[in-house]
């Protein structure tokens, strides 16, 4: 079995946006011993093969438990079902179900500086979307340009750093430019090292698209950690 030390990454390119509101789980998340061994994945993470495009099973010994896709008891009791909150200190997105439960992923979240945080309205969701660079990080990365919203962005399928599915997120009727999408290298997950975006497993976002109902809050709640931290993208 693969050890974290063990596994190489293959990058991908950059991601977008994130968000946050104050935190009721204010706690760093928690490192996992170096050499741990994990157990072996549960199968909702292999590969998934009846998509437009194939999606890998996620590697061996990379993802701590915790991290999982899993039904946990709410934290937190005042949502209403079917709200999603975001959690950047450890690294989960919970969506609120019935009964006092909730499911919960793990998700990738934006490095400082580049941190979004309040409450928004899942607008709508796509289905291996376009990648649309916005001109901000266009500023940034003068080499997205090819993939602006004026040339069309770039197209579906592997590589592109929306994933499998891209769950959109607006304010008063306008789009933040901040999304839930996939395409979260495993090695990243639970990390807050992309430029924005709130990010999953392919897996877990296809898993969640199909639970969430669109028109309903997403609550990002406000992140805490020290400064000084950037984006690997």
């Amino acid at each position: 079995m693969m050890t974290r030390r063990a596994f190489v990454a293959s990058g991908s390119v950059a991601t977008l946006s994130a968000c946050g509101m104050n935190s009721q789980a204010a706690f760093p998340p928690l490192a996992e011993p170096e050499n741990e061994i994990f157990p072996l994945l549960p199968a909702h993470y292999g590969a998934i093969t009846d998509e437009p495009y194939p999606i890998p099973a996620v590697p061996e010994g990379i993802v701590p438990p915790r991290l999982w896709r899993q039904e946990v008891g709410n934290p937190f009791p005042e949502e209403l079902p079917g709200t999603i909150v975001v959690d950047p200190n450890a690294g989960f997105l919970h969506l609120i179900g019935d009964d006092g439960q909730a499911m919960r992923y793990g998700a990738g979240t934006g490095a400082a500086a580049f941190e979004w945080q309040g409450v928004a309205r899942l607008q709508f969701s796509r289905s291996w979307p376009r990648w649309k660079v916005p001109e901000t990080m266009i500023a940034r990365r003068p080499e997205l340009e090819p993939f602006s919203v004026a040339n069309g962005g770039m197209d579906p399928g592997p590589g592109n750093p929306l994933g499998a599915r891209a769950l959109y997120l607006f304010q008063n009727g306008e789009d933040t430019l901040y999304r839930i999408h996939g395409a979260c290298e495993p090695e990243y997950l639970g990390k807050a090292v992309s430029s924005g975006c709130i990010r999953l497993l392919d897996q877990d976002v296809i898993d969640l698209n199909r639970r969430v109902r669109h028109g309903v809050t997403v609550r990002v709640l406000a992140s805490n950690r020290p400064p000084g931290l950037d984006s690997v993208y």
